[in-house]
């Protein structure tokens, strides 16, 4: 048996949240900041640095918090339900 949907819905936000941070690399930042980049380049590295690690761990806390209800089954099944009743609709079920 392969792994289970938890551990799978986890190494997906894990992935997500890497390509999420690559995606907002320094250069982007510095580019959108380029007036304060131009001025001070240390201050603009130090702000970056900051915001990533707070949006990283941002969204690690909801994640876990998400885990931690032990739920996580629950709305697998609901969400397997919803796509079960869905199967002959062409409108999208929400």
């Amino acid at each position: 048996a392969g792994p289970g949907r938890a551990q799978v819905f986890s190494t997906v936000v894990d992935t997500f949240l890497d390509k999420l941070l690559a995606a907002g690399s320094y250069q982007r930042f510095a580019n959108c900041y380029r007036c304060l980049y131009d001025l001070q380049p240390q201050l603009t590295r130090s702000i970056y640095d900051q915001f990533i690690s707070q949006l990283q761990s941002s969204i690690q806390e909801e994640i876990q918090e998400i885990k931690n209800e032990g739920n996580l089954e629950g709305l697998f099944n609901s969400l397997d339900k919803i796509v079960e009743e869905a199967k002959d609709r062409e409108e999208p079920r929400w």
